[in-house]
């Protein structure tokens, strides 16, 4: 985290290093922006103030006659927008540990909160400042990773955790290894395994007590997991339905790892609130969750990091095929269903590819259709609102988090600015400034 030590600063040395403990949300600073993305309006605003106070976005508008604050951070030649979204993350987990499930059998307490911490501060400073992480093996890593940067022990994106994964036996979310022995794989990294309608409410229940801030459920087989078909359906229409039921009566969101398309469809009419994946979405499932405005969180990106970086770090053969089967199909759906106008999240399964490599597959999404600001969009407003953060993240506006970031250059003309963010503010707090 930095620290502001004078009442300007408008250049490196204005700006100083401090300690890794803070308070969250304390900050209070002016950010004077060349260009503002807010998340919200259709066009940016040229020569704009953000002003944050305790935490808290107060003004953000034209720079004449915005309200005087200290310190006043001069960024003028920058474009500002609001903190990233990453609506599918696995904050818990080791960026290539899905190519070595065997690895999650030999990790300590220890060695796993250094992992979620280290993964933590670098999705921070790639400019995401709120994530969604949607499961691990390690039961209730990702909680632990969120309350301790909730605690100001250690810098990390905002998080909602899931905790758990909700899977069938030998299912997508359950961590069973050819040539291991069932009986020798710990209880905490197969807690969410189920069978049958009750078996998952009871499964959704515990995740509730743990303090789940959503529930994930593997719908349809998987990608990087043994033996499962990503095409088919794994859990049952009236085991999703036992979820979505427990999750909303606690006021929870669900989100649905669903590849194939019937067990898209049965997520969408079971309630579920967000797709995951939706590789191989048909025509009817698209045009249902249009309908439904259930969101599509789609990660286009990784599928390239599998195909290269799987392939040269030697990944099981298996899971290199099935990434083969689906990358371009994705694609093809992500397309359709933009047009269709089906909600799109920003999602990337990050931990598939290394944290803070999250703002990668922004130019992806633009390659396959979508407007810059919708992209933009994707990661902060939108994101924000399937979340029920909407009040909280997702736009530079009064009431809302101070969470910004700020680029050099114009990202509606060159999405790829964002892959290298310099400036990275939470909470009013400066966490990375690395302008020269």
């Amino acid at each position: 985290m930095l620290s502001l030590s004078a009442a300007v600063l408008a250049d490196t040395s204005a700006v100083q290093l401090a300690g890794q403990s803070y308070s969250p949300d304390s900050g209070t600073l002016a950010v004077h922006c060349g260009r503002l993305i807010d998340g919200i309006a259709e066009v940016p605003l040229q020569d704009a103030v953000v002003v944050i106070e305790s935490g808290r976005v107060t003004y953000a508008g034209p720079a004449a006659g915005a309200p005087v604050v200290q310190p006043l951070l001069e960024l003028g030649t920058y474009t500002c927008l609001p903190g990233l979204i990453d609506m599918h993350d696995h904050i818990a987990d080791s960026a290539g540990g899905s190519g070595d499930l065997k690895g999650y059998l030999s990790t300590s307490a220890a060695e796993q909160a250094e992992i979620s911490r280290s993964n933590a501060e670098e999705t921070l400073h790639a400019g995401f400042t709120v994530v969604r992480s949607v499961g691990s093996y390690v039961a209730w890593a990702e909680n632990e990773i969120r309350d301790r940067v909730n605690r100001g022990e250690v810098p990390g994106p905002r998080i909602q955790a899931a905790g758990i994964y909700l899977t069938i036996p030998g299912g997508g979310g359950d961590l069973l290894i050819p040539d291991v022995d069932e009986n020798d794989i710990p209880p905490h990294l197969r807690m969410g395994v189920a069978r049958g309608a009750e078996a998952f409410a009871q499964k959704a229940r515990l995740a509730v007590d743990h303090g789940a801030d959503l529930i994930k459920i593997i719908a349809s087989g998987a990608v990087l997991a043994y033996g499962g078909v990503p095409a088919a359906p794994e859990m049952t229409a009236d085991e999703i339905a036992a979820a979505v039921k427990i999750a909303h009566d606690a006021g929870l969101k669900v989100a649905a790892h669903a590849h194939g398309a019937q067990s898209i469809k049965e997520a969408i009419l079971a309630g579920a609130d967000t797709i995951e994946h939706a590789s191989l979405a048909d025509d009817e499932a698209i045009a249902l969750a249009a309908s439904h405005q259930v969101a599509f969180s789609m990660d286009i990106y990784n599928g390239d990091y599998i195909a290269i970086v799987g392939r040269e770090k030697g990944w099981p053969e298996e899971f290199i095929r099935k990434n083969d089967q689906t990358t371009e199909a994705q694609r093809q759906v992500f397309a359709k269903a933009y047009y269709a106008g089906v909600p799109l999240v920003y999602g990337t399964d990050a931990a598939v590819y290394p944290h803070g490599w999250n703002a990668r597959q922004l130019r992806y999404m633009v390659k396959h259709g979508m407007s810059p600001m919708d992209a933009i969009k994707s990661a902060t407003s939108a994101a924000a609102r399937f979340m029920d953060w909407d009040d909280r993240v997702g736009a530079l506006a009064p009431g809302r988090f101070g969470d910004l970031i700020a680029v050099p250059g114009d990202p509606l003309q060159d999405i790829t600015i964002l892959e290298n963010v310099p400036v990275v503010i939470k909470g009013g707090l400066i966490f990375k400034y690395t302008i020269q």
